[in-house]
């Protein structure tokens, strides 16, 4: 039995029917030009059918904050505009209170934790809206629903944790790689596993992750650069990851990226093609994470580096004196 990509083994255009396509997929497996896809082992899929399910109750979440904020604009309150995170402390009071019947606007922002940083005044000013009772009701069991949902997602981190018992020292290690965090950790390994047998290089990874850019070329002429269509759940975890890991002070992810935003742009599929690669090794050789720091990439000829930059600052118009460092 093989799992194939559909793409690669799609029928020759015209003729399109079942018994074509049966003959066309027979005739592929006879001569041993279909590639069988990755299977992961049943734990492994058991805990990818846990991570992705939290994904979607995330998105839940995600999906009735915003109902919250177009009831919250319709009846003229912003408290979005001074409150960075309504379902946080502050705001959760808030909304209760609203959910109670409370109309008084300093009342309201009196609930507001002193730690806050929009001032008093702007909060009441913020709350000052014209509530009615269907209003209150809408934000009421959108609430509701959020704690419903956030009481199954505890739930659901219990049940990841008992199932990533086995792969603790992979989440362990993986952890240490900057942009990396535990629910990142935990998803990698339920995308890939731990076992990297099942790709023979890092670039087999990437390709397979859609990380790596498309061959798009027609006449010798490259049209577009996009990375590939795949991966929909590992994607867009990692690009997170990467912007995370450019941010972080003293590492090669950071130079990496800054390098190819001086050139071609902020490409974060890049960096994240980068750090896949990493994640790679360390769970293939059973490493731990060495960062290269900034220096990795230091110039092969520092002086025509260093006689570069003051060409390009003197066509700024200024005088430029260089001296080697003692």
């Amino acid at each position: 039995m093989i799992l194939a990509n559909a793409a690669h083994i799609r029928n020759v255009p015209g003729r399109k029917s079942d018994v074509n396509d049966a003959t066309w997929i027979a005739e592929l497996l006879a001569h041993g030009l279909i590639r069988a896809s990755f299977v992961p082992p049943q734990p492994i899929q058991e805990l990818r059918d846990l991570t992705r399910t939290r994904k979607e109750l995330t998105r839940e979440i995600v999906r009735h904050t915003q109902r919250i904020h177009a009831v919250l604009e319709e009846a003229n309150i912003k408290l979005a505009s001074v409150i960075t995170d309504i379902l946080g402390l502050s705001g959760r009071r808030m909304l209760k209170a609203i959910v109670a019947g409370e109309t008084d606007a300093g009342r309201l922002a009196g609930l507001g934790s002193s730690r806050l940083a929009a001032p008093r005044e702007a909060l009441v000013a913020a709350l000052d809206g014209r509530i009615r009772d269907h209003h209150r009701f809408l934000i009421g069991q959108h609430l509701k629903t959020i704690e419903q949902v956030e009481t199954t997602i505890g739930e659901f981190d219990a049940r990841i944790e008992a199932a990533l018992a086995p792969f603790r020292d992979a989440i362990e290690r993986l952890k240490d790689v900057p942009g990396i965090s535990q629910t990142a950790a935990q998803i990698v390994i339920a995308e890939i596993g731990v076992d990297m047998s099942q790709f023979p290089s890092a670039d087999h990874l990437i390709s397979w992750a859609g990380l790596c850019p498309r061959l798009d070329e027609s006449a010798g002429k490259r049209r577009s650069t996009r990375v590939r269509k795949g991966a929909t759940w590992l994607k867009p975890v990692l690009v997170q990851s990467a912007l995370a890991a450019s941010r972080k002070k003293n590492s090669s992810f950071k130079t990496r990226y800054h390098a190819l935003k001086g050139r071609v742009g902020p490409k974060k599929a890049a960096v994240a093609a980068n750090l896949l690669r990493v994640i790679y090794h360390m769970l293939k050789d059973g490493t731990c994470y060495q960062d290269l720091g900034e220096a990795y990439r230091r110039p092969h000829n520092p002086a025509r580096a260093a006689a570069n930059l003051a060409n390009r600052i003197r066509a700024l118009g200024y005088q430029v004196d260089i001296r080697r460092a003692a």
